[in-house]
């Protein structure tokens, strides 16, 4: 059985934040299954429950939902438009679980890690 979740993510370490970076990140609501992993058919029952949240230095600067398309991928679909857009790298293989890394790339095709910081059913 699923259960929607909020994650926060965190930057992660990287070459222009050697420490990563805690305010800087994504608050999202998602469904998990029972092994911590993106439950697609859950969004699909329940498309209004999932929320992203692009923040930076701790400010909301974006918010949207979370999607599944039908190629597998999971996209952060930030508003207004595609521009915003993030793509979760191989988001649906992995695992969310405290302290471990997820990477997302932007529309530009710069990719970033972000630690997963938090779990906390919703």
């Amino acid at each position: 059985m699923s259960t929607f979740q909020h994650i926060r993510l965190e930057l992660a370490r990287e070459p222009d934040h050697p420490r990563g970076n805690a305010s800087t990140g994504y608050d999202l609501v998602a469904p998990l299954d029972a092994d911590g992993r993106l439950d697609p058919a859950a969004l699909k029952a329940e498309p209004d429950r999932s929320h992203v949240r692009r923040f930076v230095d701790d400010a909301t600067v974006a918010t949207g939902r979370l999607r599944h398309t039908a190629d597998d991928r999971w996209v952060l679909d930030l508003d207004p438009g595609d521009a915003d857009d993030v793509t979760g790298f191989r988001l649906g293989e992995e695992t969310f679980v405290l302290g471990e890394y997820v990477s997302m790339l932007t529309a530009n095709g710069t990719q970033h890690t972000y630690a997963v910081k938090r779990l906390q059913p919703v």
